[in-house]
């Protein structure tokens, strides 16, 4: 499976005033970094194709034989970080989790670059990746999408940890999309989540339908997503129920602790309507 460009399009369906937003963050004072002409001069970055040559700075190429682009400070009203989280359990289910995670990310990206805001998008494991070329517009989301589906899925995440880096890298107020299948100790995560107290925050959760209700009974072997561990069981109708009910204790831990730091939460399962999905994260 791959992600489609294509759903992009279908996305302006949705209201892009972000209004719901506007009035929790701090329009027109955020600065940031975007690709063109612009008030300030603030850095370079690496060329990267489709990027406008006329940014080149030649004088730097002179010195270093290599391609970089100027970079200028712009007023931008805000500013989505989208996280998705890469560790192995997002590969289960042919990388369902992954791919529906991801596109709930790509239409926040999409939906503020629209309306010309900042994005940034970034997978997180043990530490994050940014993925973006720094250029919030919606054209320069198509090689975004094309990593994406090359993001190899592997390891655990250390969630406190990726949360707190990641939190250190926002200049100003800003929302934060955390996209994960949530299969992360509850307290860690809402350590993370505190890093982030200066910020908007909502946390999607991705949710394969057999991890909900795994289709087996009799004898099963049960391996773990992201350890070599694995559990020899008779799956009976009750353990079934238990299994539901461990599940179901561990989702309200997460969500507790997505509300005590002040975040949104919102669970979706993958094969439900991705609009459907969409529409209850973007507009709450």
């Amino acid at each position: 499976m791959a992600i489609d460009p294509d759903f992009l399009a279908t996305l302006d369906r949705f209201d892009a005033s972000i209004d719901r937003r506007s009035s929790a963050l701090q329009r027109g004072e955020q600065r940031s970094t975007e690709l063109g002409e612009g008030l300030v001069f603030s850095d370079h970055r690496q060329y990267v194709p489709g990027d406008d040559t006329r940014l080149i700075d030649w004088t730097v190429y002179a010195r270093s034989d290599e391609l970089y682009v100027r970079q200028f400070e712009t007023e931008r009203n805000l500013t989505v970080h989208v996280l998705l989280d890469r560790s192995e359990s997002m590969a289960f289910a042919d990388r369902s989790k992954f791919e529906f995670a991801a596109k709930v990310g790509l239409g926040y990206c999409y939906l503020f670059a629209a309306e010309h805001n900042d994005f940034r998008l970034s997978t997180f494991g043990a530490r994050h990746e940014r993925l973006d070329s720094g250029a919030s517009t919606t054209g320069a989301l198509l090689p975004v999408i094309d990593r994406l589906n090359e993001v190899e899925l592997r390891g655990q995440a250390d969630i406190e940890a990726a949360l707190s880096e990641y939190a250190g890298t926002i200049a100003s107020r800003s929302l934060v999309v955390i996209a994960s299948d949530c299969l992360l100790d509850p307290e860690a995560f809402e350590a993370g989540l505190a890093a982030l107290s200066d910020h908007d925050v909502v946390v999607v959760h991705a949710v394969a339908p057999e991890e909900r209700s795994p289709p087996v009974d009799g004898e099963t072997i049960f391996e773990g997503l992201e350890t070599d561990r694995s559990l020899r069981t008779y799956f009976s109708p009750r353990k079934q129920r238990q299994y539901e009910d461990r599940l179901a204790s561990h989702w309200d831990a997460v969500e507790s602790a997505t509300v005590a730091q002040g975040g949104e939460y919102v669970r979706a399962t993958t094969d439900e309507p991705f609009y459907e999905a969409f529409e209850r994260a973007w507009i709450g």
